[in-house]
């Protein structure tokens, strides 16, 4: 979820709750910038360098900036920043916003909202819930990184490399998309070897238009 995360277009992850990095998130989700919004934002940032316990803060972050019109996502990445921030994460993990969907955290059909009398609770046992599947998530990507790394000794293929690289850091990747000099044909033999090696996964299941990842 790169927008959740503070996505990757030349900002510092690691200062998520700068002017800069927020005000890039206010811009890409099209809300109007106000005295409203930019007293919710400094409130914002001040609780993330507070004395508050990191969950705690992460939720009054969010609850704060949500009664802005139309910030609904700007509350919960704020929140995840503001927990990052709190817990001395050297960037922030897109986390709050999956958790709140579980059916466990709805009340009367909902899922929780900042607005919410119980929206703390709620946030608290989102955040613990998404941290354990965050673990999980971890120690399941290390074993295909290693697997991936295992079956590359095994490829010919000139540029291969690149694509190792690619795959290693990115979610999904395109066939399609151009690693050095290697043609479209080479790319789709290519990444229909790692598959046959195990070293990938085809994501889609489509005939056309793949991609693949871990």
């Amino acid at each position: 979820m790169p927008l959740l995360s503070g996505g990757r277009h030349g900002l510092d992850r690691s200062a998520p709750l700068g002017d800069e990095s927020v005000f890039h998130i206010v811009e890409t989700l099209q809300l109007k910038v106000d005295d409203g919004l930019r007293a919710a934002i400094a409130d914002a940032q001040r609780l993330a360098v507070s004395t508050q316990g990191a969950p705690f803060a992460a939720a009054q972050a969010a609850r704060i900036v949500a009664q802005q019109p139309g910030a609904g996502i700007l509350a919960l990445w704020l929140a995840d920043a503001a927990l990052a921030a709190r817990l001395s994460w050297s960037r922030p993990l897109p986390l709050i916003a999956g958790a709140l969907m579980h059916p466990s955290l709805r009340s009367g059909g909902h899922r929780p909202y900042p607005g919410d009398a119980d929206w703390t609770r709620s946030c608290c046992v989102a955040y613990g819930r998404a941290a354990a599947q965050a673990c999980d998530l971890f120690a399941e990507l290390g074993r295909s990184s290693q697997k991936l790394i295992a079956v590359a000794p095994r490829l010919r293929a000139r540029g291969a490399g690149a694509v190792i690289e690619t795959l290693l850091n990115e979610d999904a990747v395109l066939p399609s998309a151009r690693r050095g000099a290697m043609s479209d044909r080479g790319l789709r033999r290519l990444f229909d070897r790692l598959v046959a090696l195990g070293g990938v996964r085809e994501l889609t299941g489509r005939s056309t238009f793949r991609l693949y990842g871990l």
